[in-house]
């Protein structure tokens, strides 16, 4: 019923997962608690109450619902929409669910995909900030998402007005990858006025979220959904917060799911930038540049195959054209002449002049004195 699932999961176990996650009460920590008790989605549905209630955090309301949930739970309407709507739906055993995701404390029994989750997105970092922001700190994200973009990385945010919208535009015009998660279903995109950016990021991107579809937003959704946004990625940049927001509860998950922290300062007069400066007084590193985030993130990102078999130590070996790899594998680890550079890649001078120039930019070779180059 499903074409994206695995050949060894077969569609019964989806059914259950499905029909088990959208039993109302049934939350991210309950469903993992109850499939590790039980040992399958299959097996919690098919329990006793008195059975179910040996789990902590059901009681006996919860477990009738989840008794009755074959009967309440519509879920050939909820797989029906999502073929109509190319909505893929990833259980945890599926290979393209986020491996990240998997090993925080509370991981989404599904994940609705609009778009494509690539095993580049294993390099992500979030940017996330106050919806009121100030021109400074939407200049700011836009930035920071841009220069990661162009390193390799893909950029997280949440698609809400100010910091997170200006991340997204930030990735995208830099032609780079960008994840919106939502605390809504991806068919009821909101703010609504970024239905365009989010069909946007569909395209270059994904689009994800663990409510069902069609489901509307709902305030106690958006906490929700921060974990997931610092879950799936490797640090998460502060830009533009008061001291109590969810960009601050952001932060927060980040901190206990083990990733870096990051926070941008601004004016000190200015209330937007309270949560940031605090954050930075209690540890978070400053950042003035991308190179700041890229500094602290590089020793955690492992080397990663591509589709075609080749093992990159960098995240923008994997944006590069043929032309770039090429002139990039001619540079060693030692200086490295032009001269040696153009014999090696049999390329014009112009051509590897001007590639060595977008290969500084993406930071994966510097210049040294006189005519040479090497890895960075």
């Amino acid at each position: 019923m499903n074409d994206d699932l695995p050949a060894d999961v077969p569609d019964e176990a989806l059914v259950a997962t499905l029909r088990l996650v959208l039993v109302p009460g049934v939350g991210p920590i309950t469903r993992k608690a109850l499939v590790d008790h039980f040992g399958s989605a299959a097996a919690v549905l098919a329990a006793s109450p008195k059975d179910l209630q040996q789990v902590q955090g059901v009681g006996p309301k919860l477990s009738h619902k989840i008794v009755a949930a074959p009967d309440d739970v519509d879920i050939e309407k909820e797989l029906k929409l999502c073929q109509e709507n190319n909505i893929t739906i990833l259980t945890e055993s599926h290979p393209d669910y986020p491996q990240m995701l998997r090993e925080i404390h509370d991981p989404p029994g599904v994940l609705f995909v609009l778009g494509k989750l690539v095993p580049q997105d294993s390099l992500s970092v979030a940017i996330v900030g106050t919806r009121h922001a100030t021109q400074y700190g939407i200049q700011q994200a836009e930035r920071l998402a841009a220069g990661l973009a162009r390193a390799g990385y893909t950029v997280v945010s949440g698609l809400a007005r100010g910091i997170d919208s200006a991340a997204h535009r930030g990735a995208l015009s830099a032609g780079g990858r960008t994840i919106a998660v939502l605390g809504s279903g991806v068919l009821d995109v909101y703010p609504p006025e970024n239905k365009d950016l989010a069909d946007e990021i569909k395209n270059h991107g994904a689009v994800v979220s663990e409510a069902a579809p069609l489901v509307p937003p709902i305030s106690s959704m958006f906490p929700q959904r921060n974990r997931i946004i610092t879950g799936i990625s490797l640090g998460v940049i502060v830009v533009e917060a008061a001291d109590r927001s969810g960009a601050i509860l952001s932060a927060q998950h980040a901190t206990e799911q083990g990733r870096e922290v990051f926070a941008v300062p601004g004016r000190v007069d200015s209330r937007a930038s309270h949560g940031c400066h605090r954050l930075i007084r209690d540890g978070a590193k400053l950042v003035e540049s991308v190179d700041d985030v890229l500094e602290e993130l590089g020793p955690l990102v492992k080397a990663t195959p591509t589709e075609d078999g080749r093992i990159v130590r960098h995240p923008a070996e994997l944006q590069l054209t043929t032309q770039e790899q090429t002139v990039l594998n001619a540079v060693g680890e030692q200086a490295t002449s032009i001269d040696d550079i153009v014999a090696a890649s049999r390329l014009p001078v112009s051509r590897v002049l001007s590639t060595i120039s977008v290969l500084e930019m993406r930071r994966l070779i510097r210049r040294l004195s006189g005519n040479s180059v090497t890895r960075v």
